[in-house]
């Protein structure tokens, strides 16, 4: 006879134990199922979540790739490989700065001029008619009314003399009067007179004077505006040359940034996979794409650095939008070299001493306070003037002799204008004249004082010029320790790129081994990237620098000068 079990007697053996008893003697009979349910779970919830993640990191990509769209690029225009050299000529023939600084000289040219019109000469002339009746008044007017009629016929000739400070001037008056005065000796009467005078200053502005002062400084002014000139196209073309070199510095950090989006998406594919064989975790797939769309960004930013640095460059080659290259992608196609030829600091101190703009700028307004010193210095002497003069006279017309005072004409002799002008050929009337004028203002005078203070400004003009040319020393020097110093910065960032190109081959080479994790490749790949990029900007500091060298001994960012006296 077969033994059934009683199914309803097991609660009343069970309910012999403890409650604690029996949960964990039921744990212990079913613990592999349990597990085996758990993990089911666990990976249902798992591709549940990793596909909710996918399709919420495929929505992000897709609005940050609409968003990188709207990004303009650099140029939309045809592509044109540009050289340094190219860029720097252009720049020379188009830039407006250029283009303003050298109408200076001219403006300049012209003030020179008008200030040398002062001592050009000057030619007067004064042509009248007149005629006039007026009532008689005595005995000796001859007639109820008299009636006079009057011509005048005068011309001169004034300048002033540049050498000496002196002025001459030259008169020709000729007079035509008539008159119904019967007591009139000569009627009509012709009377001619030419004069000549010079004044010749002996002491105060015999060397200098106020206009000659001007003259003098504008041709230092002069020379200064081609000095400015010199000096805006040295910093043009520092400018060009640095404006190119952050040109090929953005281009070159796009590739960088172009490459790194390409690893990324590269470890997004092949996790991808890996997670179709069931050798990853869909989560790794989910950080690669994170790491992707973080590289998404960046090129974003480096196309907005080219953008800007494309643009810099355009407004210093070209002379306005309507220039082809303004529409044009600019390629830089020339390549930084790293060889660096040895520098003599003290040639090149001596030769920024030598050639310096701002220095030769210095030395000019130096110049120019030597002028305005002469002319205080002058100021304070006396004014001695010596004055000439000489004049002839000629008379002629019909003349009336008559019997005593108010009698009868006895004889007509007749004449004209010719007699007057006989007599002043054979100078039968001469005049002249020799004056001496002196004049000096007792006790001190405000140009003792002007003078006082314009010494004692020279001191201080002189102590500027020292500073300058020991900033100068200071700059050519500070110079030489960056290009030294950025060569080691090259070496050392062209290592840990080499380092950084060997990890990510290594970390890349686990990862597909399975010895390492996905961070640790994305770890790398940034490192790689912040590698190049290191080695970019070292590159580029490197260039900048030596352009920096070539302008500081050549000229200065500014105008700065010495104190000009006044």
């Amino acid at each position: 006879m077969k033994r059934r079990r009683n199914i309803s007697s097991v609660p009343a053996r069970v309910s012999s134990r403890r409650p604690g008893e029996l949960t964990v003697m039921w744990l212990a009979r079913y613990r592999g199922r349990l597990i085996f349910l758990l993990f089911m779970a666990v990976v249902a919830r798992s591709d549940a979540h990793a596909q909710t993640t996918d399709l919420r990191i495929d929505s992000l990509i897709d609005q940050a790739a609409a968003r990188l769209e709207v990004i303009q690029t650099p140029g939309s225009g045809p592509r044109v490989d540009l050289t340094l050299e190219d860029a720097i000529a252009r720049a020379l023939e188009r830039n407006l700065d250029l283009a303003v600084q050298r109408l200076n000289p001219l403006v300049f040219d012209l003030s020179l001029a008008q200030q040398l019109s002062f001592y050009g000469p000057t030619i007067s002339s004064n042509i009248s008619n007149s005629s006039r009746t007026s009532p008689s008044s005595t005995q000796l007017d001859g007639g109820e009314a008299v009636v006079s009629d009057s011509a005048v016929f005068n011309g001169g000739l004034n300048q002033a003399v540049q050498w000496g400070g002196g002025n001459y001037t030259v008169d020709w008056n000729n007079n035509r009067s008539a008159s119904t005065n019967a007591f009139s000796s000569f009627n009509p009467s012709y009377r001619a007179t030419v004069q000549a005078s010079y004044t010749q200053p002996l002491l105060r502005g015999f060397k200098i004077d106020g206009t000659r002062q001007q003259i003098q400084v504008t041709r230092i002014n002069r020379d200064i505006a081609d000095i400015d000139l010199r000096q805006t196209i040295t910093n043009t073309v520092s400018s060009v040359r640095n404006a190119y070199w952050d040109l090929l510095y953005a281009t070159g950090t796009l590739a960088v940034q172009q490459q790194a989006l390409d690893l990324a998406e590269e470890l997004i594919r092949d996790n991808e996979a890996r997670v179709e064989i069931g050798t990853l975790a869909p989560i790794d797939v989910v950080q690669a794409r994170s790491e992707a769309a973080a590289r998404r960004q960046t090129l974003a930013q480096a196309e907005q650095v080219l953008a800007t640095a494309e643009l810099a460059l355009k407004q210093l080659i070209v002379r306005g939008t309507d220039d082809d290259y303004w529409m044009s992608t600019l390629n830089p196609v020339d390549q930084p070299t790293l060889d660096v030829p040895p520098i003599d600091l003290a040639a090149a101190i001596r030769a920024a001493l030598a050639d310096r703009t701002d220095l030769a700028r210095s030395r000019r307004q130096l110049d120019i306070n030597d002028v305005n010193l002469s002319a205080m210095r002058n100021n304070t002497l006396p004014a001695v003037d010596l004055i000439g003069s000489y004049q002839l006279q000629g008379q002629g017309g019909t003349r009336y002799l008559r019997s005593g005072l108010g009698g009868s004409v006895t004889t007509k002799i007749p004449g004209g204008v010719g007699d007057a002008f006989n007599q002043l050929y054979d100078a039968a009337f001469p005049v002249w004249t020799v004056q001496l004028n002196v004049s000096y203002p007792l006790g001190q005078s405000s140009a003792d004082a002007a003078l006082a203070r314009a010494q004692l400004q020279t001191q201080q003009v002189q102590a500027q010029l020292r500073q300058l040319q020991l900033q100068v020393a200071t700059e050519v020097t500070n110079a030489v320790v960056q290009i030294e110093a950025i060569a080691r910065r090259i070496d050392a960032a062209i290592a840990a790129r080499e380092l950084a190109q060997e990890q990510l081959d290594a970390e890349q080479s686990r990862f597909e081994a399975g010895l390492t994790t996905n961070f640790f490749v994305v770890q790398a790949q940034r490192d790689l990237s912040t590698a190049q990029d290191t080695e970019l900007r070292a590159i580029l500091d490197q260039q900048k620098a030596l352009v920096e060298m070539d302008r500081v001994q050549r000229t200065s960012l500014s105008n700065a000068g010495i104190s000009i006296i006044q």
